[in-house]
Order: C-alpha cells, then sequence, then structure tokens
C-alpha cells in the first residue's frame, strides 16, 4: 500500500491529468485537475468507458483491449456535456491488472481556459501546457490590447473626420461637407432645393459690439436654422456669415418659402448679448437643382446667388426664388458667379 500510496503521491504531482483504473476498469484514483472538468460527478468508482467515450482506436471496446493497446495514443471524448475532447496514454499499473491513463497535455488549451478556467496551477510544473497557457493568455492580453486601440484609433478617425466636416464655432457643416452631400446628392440623381442665406448687418454687429457678440449671433443664427429645418436638410455655414442650405424633399420654391420665411422672421427678433442688442436680419436666395436638367450643381448654385442679390438690393430681409428675368435686373450689380463682392458695403 505504501508503494501505491506513492505512486498516486507522484503522478499528482507530475501529471495531474490522470486516471488510476483496477482490473475490471472501475477508477481508483483521479488527479485533481482532472476532477476539475467534472466538479459536481465523482469519477472515483465508475467505469472508465462509462466516463469517456474512446474514439480511436475504434476498435477497442472491452478494458482487455484497452489494456493490450497500452502505450498508444488514445483519443476520447467525455461523454456528458460538454463534450470536451483529450487525448491519453494508457500504461500498466504496478499491480496485477491495473492501468494508468495519463491525460496531461491532452486537452485543448482553448477549452481548458474558456470551458474550465484552469490555469497553471493545474499542471505539472514541466508540463508543456503551461506554456501553452501562458501563450493563449499573452495572447489574449494582445487581442485585447489591439482592440482598445482599434476602438481608440476608430473613434479618433471619426473625430478627425467630424472635426474636418464641422464648422467649429456653429456646430454646423462646413463647406467641405456641403460639397460632400451636394455630390451625393447628384450621384443619387435627386431633385432638391438649394437656398443661399447671408446675414444682413452682422458687419455692424462686429464693428460696435466686437467679435465675441458675432461670434454669439452667428451661434445663435445656426441654431435657429436647425431648428427650423429637417433632420434630412443639411445646414451649412460656408463664409463669415454665409450660409447654405441643402434641402432634398423641398422640390419646388413654394417649399421652401415657408422655411425661409419662419428664418427670416425668427432671426429680425433683436439678439441679446451681455445687456446689449445685436440687430440683424437675413436675406436668402433659392433654386431648385434638377437632375433631368442640363444645369450643373455650380449653375444651380449660381442661380440661388443672383437670387440672393436680388433680396439684398430689393431691400434685404427678404426672400427670392431664382428666375432667369432675375439676371437681367442684376447683372450690373453681380459679377459672374457673384461670390467676390462685399455684401455689407
Amino acid at each position: 500500500m505504501k508503494q501505491q500510496d506513492a505512486l498516486m503521491q507522484a503522478l499528482d504531482v507530475l501529471c495531474p491529468m490522470h486516471v488510476i483504473l483496477g482490473p475490471t476498469g472501475h477508477v481508483v484514483h483521479v488527479g485533481a485537475t482532472l476532477q476539475k472538468l467534472r466538479p459536481d460527478a465523482k469519477m472515483v468508482g465508475r467505469r472508465f468507458l462509462e466516463i469517456f467515450d474512446l474514439k480511436r482506436p475504434r476498435a477497442i471496446t472491452t478494458m482487455d483491449a484497452l489494456r493490450a493497446a497500452a502505450g498508444t495514443k488514445l483519443h476520447l471524448q467525455l461523454r456528458d456535456a460538454p463534450k470536451t475532447e483529450v487525448k491519453g496514454l494508457l500504461v500498466p499499473g504496478l499491480s496485477e491488472g491495473q492501468s494508468i491513463v495519463n491525460l496531461s497535455f491532452g486537452i485543448s488549451v482553448v477549452d481548458a481556459v474558456s470551458d474550465y478556467a484552469l490555469t497553471s496551477a493545474d499542471f505539472a510544473a514541466t508540463d508543456l501546457t503551461i506554456e501553452m497557457l501562458y501563450l493563449v493568455e499573452a495572447k489574449s492580453a494582445a487581442m485585447e490590447a489591439s482592440r482598445k486601440l482599434n476602438l481608440r484609433l476608430q473613434g479618433a478617425m471619426i473625430a478627425a473626420e467630424e472635426q474636418a466636416f464641422t464648422d467649429t464655432l456653429t456646430g454646423l457643416k462646413n463647406r467641405r461637407a456641403m460639397d460632400h452631400v451636394v455630390a451625393r446628392h447628384v450621384d443619387w440623381g435627386t431633385r432638391f432645393g438649394l437656398m443661399q442665406i447671408d446675414l444682413d448687418w452682422f458687419k455692424a454687429v462686429n464693428d460696435t459690439l466686437g467679435h465675441a457678440a458675432g461670434d454669439h449671433v452667428l451661434q445663435t443664427v445656426a441654431r435657429v436654422m436647425v431648428e427650423e429645418t429637417r433632420d434630412s436638410d443639411t445646414v451649412a455655414r460656408v463664409g463669415g456669415d454665409e450660409f447654405v442650405i441643402i434641402l432634398p424633399h423641398a422640390k419646388s420654391g413654394e417649399a421652401m418659402e415657408g422655411i425661409g420665411r419662419r428664418i427670416i422672421e425668427r432671426l429680425s427678433r433683436p439678439i441679446p448679448f451681455q445687456g446689449e442688442v445685436c440687430k440683424i436680419s437675413a436675406s436668402i436666395g433659392s433654386a431648385i437643382y434638377d437632375p433631368v436638367s442640363e444645369q450643373t450643381v455650380a449653375e444651380v448654385m449660381d442661380d440661388a446667388d443672383v437670387a440672393l442679390y436680388a433680396s439684398k438690393n430689393g431691400g434685404r430681409g427678404q426672400q427670392t426664388s431664382y428666375t432667369p428675368a432675375l439676371r437681367g435686373r442684376t447683372q450690373n450689380l453681380v459679377p459672374p458667379m457673384g461670390r467676390d463682392v462685399e455684401r455689407e458695403a
């Protein structure tokens, strides 16, 4: 018995994933790590082939045949869930009919970690499983670090892209974003409305109350424009006090008139700033891009610009829908593409 006890103690240290079988094939001793695979099901006293299904060699169905295959690699699978596959090696024990099945390094390291939470403490110090566990842990740590880095990079890219398309003062889209939105609608072949908006008397606010007041006015204007348009519309600040609104569902001049009227009405109200009052208004010119026509987007924007100048020269604080007749009335006032004149002169 002393020799048998010494053997069990040695196996518990050297290969804690093992079983010792008696002559009838019943488990008489089980290593602590192997028992961890089924902590609620005692293995001692059960037949080995009731616990494990022998997948290969296929011809073995009895304990005598199993003992005869001593030294042959065994492919086993636990019969109950989870049906973990393991590999083992059977050798004769000390006494007649006794067998020792060593399963160390026979379990998938992924299964050992994910299904059973085995650690290096569950294996012998020289077992190669420990090295594999370290590799899995290192890989998991590296993948987690990579995932976090990718998330940070993705967040940084999104933030950088958002910043590249955003006017920092007002939070509106900028000219670059507007060009992107317009190009997208052109590619889709959709008809959309385009409004050019220029603030009236804004230069006077800057000159009399300072740039802080001007910034406050621009932020207020941006909020009003967003509130008076829909989520599908695009509001962009394209210059100091110049704005453009793209309206994909406003496919006629009448549809834009209501939006423009509300914007002008709200922007005509005094805007308080630090005990002072900022007074502005807005002039609007609108045009329709129709993919069926031969007009380019640049030409339609020029049409909206011509309509805007008609509003400016008509008394400001009003909106005008483009018609070809406007060019005859404004040709002496507006240069081609009309973007280079000082509107607050």
